[in-house]
């Protein structure tokens, strides 16, 4: 049997990528070498018919080169007989409290993608949710969810020990919004005494980059490096020190010193600052705590987006508090039950917006108190994604995937 010979082109080298484009075709020729042949290239020869010609199947991440150029592009690679497929991972217009909302609106970037949405021949996602939503421009939409190799050293589970429970958030800079949801969350916990049973942990702390300066006048951008008391990450851990309330003078000192070094016995203090990984290896951070935090404000970018915090606590076995909303009520299935009761077979807790106020620190303080709990939710949740969402399984429905649209071309 021909393999079917595939071009992968990912939009960058340390991002979305990983999961989306490299990742999951590097698995695709492993598992299926007699079927797959998959070439990775960030710069390929689109110029170049003969060149291209010797491909089955495109596979792009959001745009194949330049934008103005797709529709000609994808014209040609139909006159190849070559099936063209674009991977959308996130919502192509975010909302004005997204750090990239300007940005994307003043270049237009959000209408450029939603014109590459238009002209795709075929579209893989992330979730049945956003396949209703790219479905109302292009039918031909299917879901690939993001999924985890049990095998990758970054997710296999190896806990830091601790005689806390540790309550963490992990991920980007663009959660401000989200993260508002727990203000006030670590002063209530400490008024209740425990904060010698907690840690609050923020992970992928990070001072790079620049501020990017926009004439509101002549639309001209200036870009300054950026200084840590304007960094998104100060504004995090503000959130989950109490405005520094919960630790010790000292701890506020060096902590306002913005160091890449441990504090001397970081473990047994009631806040741990985590310095940013690499996509490679961040999920090893995961080892560092018990209770994985996920609010997200409402609204269509969020809705949308994927339930990767759901896959990667469930692999590495930790209870999860998210927001009851959008991509958490995929899988999760609450265990707070309506009157107070407690589901044993429930994989999460779920907040619902209109309770933010006093929920995320309310089944934060149960869970310290009730740490058997912990224990509980994390193996249901285990129980839940270990299956749908290995790397194996979604790379056999991409395989049939590809099949089919080979076959229907």
């Amino acid at each position: 049997m021909k393999k079917i010979k595939v071009l992968c082109v990912p939009s960058d080298r340390t991002g979305v990528s990983f999961f989306r484009s490299t990742k999951p075709h590097i698995h695709l020729e492993k598992n299926y070498p007699d079927e797959f042949h998959i070439d990775i290239d960030y710069e390929p020869q689109l110029d170049n018919d003969e060149w291209l010609k010797q491909y089955d199947i495109i596979h792009y991440h959001r745009t194949l080169g330049q934008y103005e150029h797709m529709e000609a592009l994808l014209k040609r690679l139909d006159n190849l007989n070559i099936v063209s497929i674009m991977d959308l991972d996130d919502y192509w217009s975010p909302g004005p409290h997204h750090p990239a909302y300007l940005l994307i609106k003043n270049t237009g970037l959000d209408k450029l993608i939603l014109n590459n949405i238009k002209l795709a021949k075929n579209v893989t996602t992330t979730t049945k949710l956003f396949v209703d939503e790219i479905s109302k421009h292009n039918k031909n939409v299917y879901v690939l969810p993001n999924a985890v190799d049990a095998t990758e050293k970054q997710f296999i589970s190896n806990p830091e020990p601790s005689n806390r429970v540790r309550i963490a958030f992990l991920g980007g800079s663009s959660h401000l919004k989200d993260l508002e949801a727990l203000k006030g969350v670590a002063g209530r916990v400490a008024s209740e005494g425990l904060l010698d049973k907690v840690q609050f942990v923020l992970c992928g702390f990070d001072l790079r980059g620049t501020m990017t300066i926009i004439d509101e006048k002549t639309g001209e951008q200036k870009q300054r490096p950026i200084q840590p008391h304007e960094s998104v990450w100060y504004e995090y851990e503000k959130i989950f020190t109490d405005n520094y309330a919960i630790v010790s003078p000292e701890y506020k000192e060096f902590l306002l010193k913005f160091k890449n070094e441990d504090y001397p016995n970081v473990t047994n203090e009631p806040y741990r600052r985590v310095w940013t990984k690499p996509i490679s290896t961040y999920a090893s951070n995961y080892n560092l705590f018990d209770i994985s935090l996920a609010p997200i404000e409402e609204n269509i970018f969020n809705q949308v987006k994927s339930q990767l915090k759901v896959v990667e606590a469930g692999f590495h076995k930790k209870a999860l508090i998210a927001q009851n909303f959008g991509p958490y009520q995929i899988d999760l299935k609450n265990a707070y039950q309506f009157g107070g009761g407690w589901d044993s077979a429930g994989n999460g807790i779920l907040i619902d917006t209109h309770k933010n106020h006093k929920d995320w620190a309310k089944f934060i303080i149960k869970l310290v108190k009730e740490p058997q709990l912990i224990t509980q939710l994390s193996n249901n949740l285990y129980e839940t994604v270990k299956n749908t969402y290995s790397l194996d399984k979604v790379t056999e429905t991409r395989r049939n995937l590809y099949h089919k649209l080979i076959a229907d071309k």
